[in-house]
């Protein structure tokens, strides 16, 4: 008798029936499933409009000036660096959340713009920021 040879191939029809099982099990039971309902926050209008801000502005000669934007362009005066905490807190009585823009004119020095915000943080200003402005390319 001849001895029998192995054969070195694999037989996958047993692997496309547990394929086939499955798939028929998934199917059947796809339709059962319920689905969960998510609750997603929704956006409304905000309470209040957000407030205008003061504007400090810087020249190049290292003079100040304060202008509140909620009341328009013509509310504008000079200051001194050592008035200038005092004004601005004067000016938040009524909202203590309004912002404070610096803007510097171009030949100012950086370090003037960094004395004002520090002087602003020490006075425990709230939300003092930079203002720039796009260049025009």
């Amino acid at each position: 008798m001849r001895p029998r040879r192995l054969k070195n191939e694999i037989n996958v029809v047993p692997y496309i029936d547990v394929m086939l099982v499955l798939l028929v099990i998934f199917m059947v039971t796809a339709p059962m499933m319920t689905t969960a309902s998510i609750d997603l926050p929704s956006v409304g209008q905000a309470a209040q409009p957000p407030a205008q801000p003061l504007q400090v502005t810087i020249r190049a000669d290292g003079s100040l000036t304060l202008r509140d934007l909620a009341r328009g362009k013509g509310d504008e005066r000079e200051t001194s660096r050592a008035e200038l905490a005092q004004a601005i807190l004067a000016a938040q009585a009524d909202n203590p959340d309004q912002p404070v823009l610096i803007a510097g004119a171009r030949d100012v020095r950086y370090e003037a713009v960094l004395g004002v915000m520090d002087e602003l943080q020490h006075a425990q200003v709230k939300r003092i920021g930079l203002l720039v402005q796009p260049t025009g390319k």
